[in-house]
């Protein structure tokens, strides 16, 4: 495969004690375990660079030693396979990567990966923070916490220019002189890259869709208004994440989403209190119907937003 991906000039270990190596991995790559063959004694290496918010490593254990984690939480793991075989199981499913390959790892994705004695990878460590700054800057959304993507299995070829783009960055790690502006301009490139090429749960919505995303949410309340609407469950039938939720409700209604569901269920019931056509028998079923079971706040909240208690609206249609 390419020897641009990390040089000598990045090596860690060199023929070492395999643990020693996974110890260094577990501190700086992504916690797992590993598991050794019982015979036989492989000598592991590892090439590391820091590289803005992202690490790249080149690894190879030198046997066939399986990998596992539960998942990697906070990280997404983009692993090419540079020579060998590498066998993977998840999702009820087997594959095995050969040279060239690509493997993409979600942040709660279970890791299972068996080596061949004479695999070499190298991986590139992206903390979720990263997509999702992306993704905020160009008003894309998602739904869930955080950017998940669909494919995990690609073919380097099929990515135009990504490896390139891989090997640009391992050189400016090994600069002599590295420049963090320059290496967090990289950083993002490589995000929006992934972001681009592969396929995710990521809408890529023109700068204006966000009102009409509010506007199909506000419809919804709308026709919800005597339910509890959970706030999750609102992201969830937005299709959007809930940072990205709070961001739409900013932009279109300068409120939490919270205080919008609020002020509008205290609009049906002003309207109804107001209407000498809606039949009303209380103030008190009225407001339970709508889900304010504290009788006191509700009152304190409508002579907040209309001037006057309930029940003097109430009277004045009498």
């Amino acid at each position: 495969m390419d020897a641009r991906l990390l040089s000598d000039r990045s090596v860690v270990f060199d023929h070492a004690d395999p643990y020693a190596v996974s110890g260094y991995v577990n501190q700086h790559v992504g916690g797992h375990c590993i598991r050794l063959p019982r015979h036989g004694s492989p000598q592991a290496s590892l090439n590391h660079r820091k590289f803005a918010d992202l690490d790249l490593c080149r690894i190879s254990y030198g046997g066939s030693v399986r990998v596992t984690s539960t998942a990697l939480e906070t990280i997404y793991h983009l692993q090419v396979l540079l020579q060998g075989n590498c066998l993977w199981r998840g999702h009820g499913q087997e594959h095995y990567f050969a040279p060239g390959e690509l493997l993409l790892i979600n942040p709660d994705d279970p890791v299972d990966l068996t080596y061949s004695d004479d695999c070499e990878k190298f991986i590139l460590k992206m903390p979720t923070s990263l997509i999702e700054s992306v993704c905020a800057e160009q008003r894309w959304l998602h739904p869930g916490a955080s950017v998940r993507f669909l494919e995990n299995r690609y073919r380097l070829n099929d990515l135009e220019g990504f490896v390139n783009l891989l090997g640009m960055i391992c050189q400016e790690a090994e600069a002599s002189d590295p420049m963090i502006r320059v290496q967090e301009h990289y950083a993002q490139i490589v995000a929006s890259k992934m972001l681009s090429l592969m396929k995710t749960d990521v809408r890529r919505d023109s700068p204006g869709s966000p009102a009409v995303t509010f506007e199909a949410i506000a419809d919804y309340i709308e026709r919800n208004l005597k339910q509890d609407i959970c706030i999750e469950e609102l992201a969830r039938q937005a299709n959007v994440s809930l940072r990205s939720l709070y961001g739409v409700f900013e932009r279109n209604a300068q409120t939490t989403p919270k205080s919008y569901i609020r002020q509008k269920k205290l609009e049906r019931i002003n309207a109804c209190l107001s209407d000498p056509s809606c039949n009303v028998r209380n103030v008190t079923e009225l407001a339970m119907d709508y889900g304010f079971l504290h009788l006191g706040r509700f009152s304190e909240n409508y002579r907040n937003q209309f001037g006057e208690l309930p029940s003097d609206t109430l009277k004045r249609r009498r």
